[in-house]
């Protein structure tokens, strides 16, 4: 058996197992079947808390050391640059060295830099960090004004664009489709999109979703660079499945080949940022993809007690939809411990004030603050639980803000620092002081104005102490970890730590949403705002929306290893109308209310095997996708634009302009009639594509993109009648 460790900064580095049998030990009955199936694809679903990362860096590292697998061989995907650095220290700890564990992006940028001069010539255009002020330019050039909230939530439906492979000019339509509510009117944010495509365009730059396009069309483009990547890599191991956008199956896809030598990891149950274009759609239809494919199901929860399982599992039986069709009973490892605990509270600040007393009595009980969250659904919650910290002499930290190495207060300290490091013998703050987190303390209360002592309230004072804070603890750890360090050992740390964006713990409690909390854990969590309107969120409208939110709630739980405490307040503010009540997701579940009816109970754990060794065409299987062509010059088309043409955008069009005009006509019939944009009939790319394709049978029709199921029984006997030239009777039904 395995049980869930918490890894202080500098742990103690376990001895290299001595053979590969040696690296099997400790591994439960599922996680030694991931582990040692290394043919072949494989599919592990796997809970939370059933040590996934174990199960696969085993697997990685047991292929390596048994001489199954090359180590230059293997490609490791997830989707932090955090999580990837853990993957890599744990397979160096297992004996792997030389195994590629990189997030996606990672992977593609360092293709499409080696391989960017053979496909294009020239050197990559630069890769901005951040697109927002892109998003700002271009929207100022439009005349369009959008405060701060306008401008990141148009910049994240421009991001939603680019996985999902849509267009300028069809956002709008996939909006609706997709049920996204639009900061701005969709047509606005279209024009938006569409001057960010041309600034960058200008300004001769790139930004991290082009990472993705670009490196999927040099491998469609080019066979001997696809066959390259290929040839290097012949073993895939991707984590995280269920957030794979399509953008990153198609890139996946394209390193594969028509090989299937596949490995991933995920739980539909965990699926939250669909928002961003992630889908478990491809984890959920991975055994149609792959009939051989062995599946495993882990379901041993080493992280939590029985009773917060208890309550995980009780909220996923309330589920529905695909996702919840496939849920895991966890079944818990660990002893015993407190039923979680419900608490209502009139207010939002008496809800807060009540978190931070039970937080300060944990402390002071003995719980390290470090092991203390405070989980809410919106970042805007985080004030009011900050200020109540504060006022109770609680340390925290804020996750999912700015990343740790970017705040200028630890820029700053890093350059005083390495000043430090290199003059030190000049430095009189220096010249009383021996041991590593001494000279620490002493260089930054200098520079950084650092105080033994916390300031007093909250906001941003507080923070930048608790990130120096934070930097004298690493000091202390690391002098702990490794006696004698230099000054000099000390902002090498730093320089490796930043690289790999890997902050240091603060030694405070966590105030973080529930989307950054994902793949952390604690001790005691505190989850705060579970009423109704915060969770589902009020603009959850549809069943899919509010499943998500369902399953956001299920990964907060989750996070608690022992002590779990779900709160909920009557109003916003004191002496305000108590007009909200709990969340609908507790029902059943907390003390005093009705247990719904439930769904059967969720797969357990074990193992199925695939099916090998019959004709593959004896099994149904999702056809591969094929790359669309230019079909007047025969290039790779990677323009979702150019898709729907099937054309080049300046390669010849043999349009028939008179057809065109008529189709455009009668869209607007329909779209009066119906009440709704023209563009909601069809797109003007899609008559286009109509008016040069002049199909003349429902089947020609529904293989033009654009033409879904739904627009050809609607549409679809009226458009080809205009095709042909016939004169349309009356006005078109609408269905």
């Amino acid at each position: 058996m395995t049980a869930a460790t918490h890894s202080p900064l500098f742990p103690q580095v376990p001895a290299v197992p001595d053979s590969a049998d040696a690296v099997l030990e400790g591994l439960d009955p599922e996680q030694r079947e991931v582990a040692t199936a290394l043919r072949g694809p494989v599919c592990v679903l796997a809970g939370a808390g059933t040590g996934k990362t174990r199960a696969i860096t085993h697997r990685i590292a047991y292929g390596v050391r048994s001489g199954i697998l090359q180590p230059a061989s293997v490609l490791a995907v997830t989707f932090t640059n955090r999580a990837a650095g853990e993957m890599r220290g744990r397979l160096r700890q297992l004996g792997a060295q030389g195994v590629q564990a990189r997030t996606f992006h990672s992977a593609a940028l360092r293709q499409l830099q080696y391989f960017w001069p053979k496909a294009v010539g020239g050197s990559l255009p630069r890769l901005v960090d951040r697109k927002i002020q892109l998003v700002a330019d271009a929207a100022a050039g439009l005349g369009t004004r959008l405060d701060r909230g306008e401008l990141r939530d148009v910049t994240g439906e421009i991001e939603w664009c680019k996985v999902t492979q849509t267009i300028p000019a069809d956002y709008p339509y996939a909006a609706a489709k997709a049920g996204r509510e639009a900061p701005r009117d969709p047509t606005e944010i279209a024009h938006l999109y569409a001057a960010y495509e041309d600034l960058k365009r200008d300004r001769s730059v790139i930004d991290f979703e082009d990472v993705l396009l670009l490196t999927v069309a040099v491998l469609q483009d080019r066979q001997d660079i696809a066959e390259q990547v290929r040839a290097q890599y012949q073993h895939f191991v991707v984590d995280e499945y269920q957030d794979v956008s399509p953008l990153q199956q198609r890139l996946l896809d394209l390193w594969l080949g028509d090989r299937e030598d596949l490995c991933v990891v995920g739980d539909a149950s965990q699926t939250i940022y669909s928002f961003t274009g992630a889908t478990p759609d491809h984890l959920l239809d991975f055994r149609a993809r792959h009939p051989g494919a062995t599946v495993v199901k882990l379901v041993r929860d080493y992280r939590s007690t029985p009773q917060v399982v208890r309550l995980a599992n009780g909220l996923l039986a309330q589920a529905h939809g695909r996702a919840a069709d496939h849920r895991l009973e966890l079944v818990s490892q660990r002893p015993s411990g407190p039923e979680p605990g419900y608490t209502e509270y009139t207010d939002e600040p008496a809800e807060a004030e009540g978190a931070a007393r039970r937080i300060r009595e944990l402390i002071d009980a003995g719980v390290p603050a470090a092991e203390i969250a405070v989980l809410f659904r919106t970042n805007s919650q985080s004030e009011t639980y900050e200020q109540a910290l504060a006022d109770a002499g609680v340390p925290y930290q804020l996750r999912g803000a700015e990343r740790f190495f970017d705040r200028p207060e630890v820029r700053k300290a890093g350059l005083a620092l390495r000043g430090a490091a290199r003059f030190g013998g000049n430095d009189s703050r220096l010249d009383d002081v021996v041991d590593l987190p001494s000279q620490v303390r002493a260089v930054l209360s200098g520079e950084g104005g650092w105080t033994i002592q916390p300031p007093a309230g909250s906001g941003a004072v507080r923070e930048r102490w608790e990130s120096l804070t934070a930097l004298v603890n690493l000091a202390q750890d690391l002098a702990a970890a490794r006696p004698g360090a230099t000054l000099a050992d000390f902002v090498a740390e730093l320089d490796e730590r930043a690289a790999a964006q890997h902050a240091p713990t603060v030694q405070g409690v966590t105030l973080a949403s529930l989307h950054a909390a994902k793949g952390l854990e604690w001790d005691a969590v505190f989850l705060v705002g579970v009423a109704e309107g915060m969770l589902p969120i009020t603009y959850a409208r549809t069943d899919e929306q509010i499943e998500e939110e369902r399953r956001l709630l299920y990964v907060g739980v989750t996070r608690a290893r022992e002590r779990l405490h779900v709160s909920w307040s009557l109003s916003r503010s004191p002496g305000g109308r108590h007009n909200r009540r709990p969340s609908r997701f507790l029902d059943g579940l907390r003390p005093g209310t009705t247990p719904t009816v439930g769904r059967s109970a969720g797969s357990v754990g074990g193992v199925e095997r695939g099916i090998r060794g019959v004709d593959a065409t004896a099994v149904p299987r999702r056809a591969q996708r094929t790359p669309a062509r230019c079909r007047v010059c025969g290039r790779t088309l990677t323009d979702a634009g150019e898709m729907k043409l099937m054309r080049c955008e300046d390669c010849p069009s043999d349009m028939d302009e008179g057809l065109y005009e008529r189709l455009r006509e009668w869209r607007a019939v329909q779209a009066a009639n119906s009440g709704q944009p023209d563009f909601c009939v069809f797109t003007d790319r899609t008559l286009m594509a109509i008016a040069e394709n002049r199909p003349d049978s429902p089947a020609e029709l529904s293989r033009i993109p654009g033409v879904l199921s739904r627009k050809l029984r609607s549409y679809g006997a009226e458009v080809l009648a205009i095709c042909a030239g016939q004169e349309l009777d009356g006005e078109i039904a609408v269905d």
